[in-house]
């Protein structure tokens, strides 16, 4: 068995290990399903963050993902995992989630070959995913601790402070990992605007996706975003 195949397997059982947690929490200290889904949410955005250094095989990423895909399958198949699926509105993205990590996955390996390549290619995964993973929950939680500025996208509801913690959150994410990854061409000013505008690309499609395919959306703004940003303004 290669390094790899037992990095892969150690990350799927800290994957389970993820859902167990959440599910003890909901089910021995009664923690709402809406709190457990965004731990799991945000936990599996931080181990996946593992992707990069331990998997170069995008064929184990892929089994990943899709084992990922078919848990959450067979949960909602069977009723298991009620602390993910345990809410009030109509959502799907248990299902997109995996596939918006694969989306920054293959971003990942394509953007770490091209010639003008920040430093190793790191922020081409890490970007996207910390946006999914950390303003997505976020958005979520101060949106339903103080819902200030409801309005509605199709039959969800939605709230103005949620939006801007996602736009506050996204832009310092893209501000930090621009800085950490910087070449001497760029100025402070051109990673500003640049982390403005991919975070003003997220958080409208944030707001306008519906039933947790924000999952997938997310992260793909945040990667066109930044493919334009650093055609046009940081000119890489």
């Amino acid at each position: 068995m290669t390094v790899e195949i037992q990095s892969a397997l150690w990350l799927a059982l800290s994957f389970i290990g993820l859902f167990g947690v959440a599910e003890i929490l909901y089910h021995r200290f009664s923690v709402k399903a809406e709190y457990t889904r965004k731990l799991v949410h945000f936990g599996t955005g931080a181990l996946t963050l593992l992707f990069p250094v331990l998997l170069n095989n995008s064929m184990l990423v892929i089994i990943l993902c899709a084992t990922f895909s078919i848990l959450i399958i067979l949960s909602l198949r069977y009723n298991f995992f009620k602390s993910i699926h345990d809410i009030e509105r109509e959502s799907h993205g248990g299902l997109a989630y995996p596939f918006g990590i694969f989306c920054c996955f293959l971003f990942y390996i394509w953007y770490k070959n091209m010639p003008n390549c920040r430093g190793n290619g790191l922020i081409a995964f890490y970007l996207p995913l910390l946006i999914l993973s950390v303003s997505d929950p976020v958005a979520a939680l101060t949106g339903k601790r103080w819902p200030i500025g409801k309005y509605r996208i199709g039959n969800e509801t939605k709230s103005l402070m949620g939006s801007f913690m996602f736009f506050l959150s996204a832009l310092l994410v893209s501000y930090t990992m621009l800085v950490f990854t910087n070449k001497p061409n760029n100025s402070q000013l051109q990673m500003l605007i640049s982390s403005v505008f991919i975070a003003l690309l997220t958080v409208v499609s944030e707001g306008l996706s519906k039933k947790g395919f924000d999952n997938i959306s997310i992260p793909v703004s945040a990667i066109i975003s930044f493919c334009i940003s650093a055609c046009f303004i940081l000119k890489l």
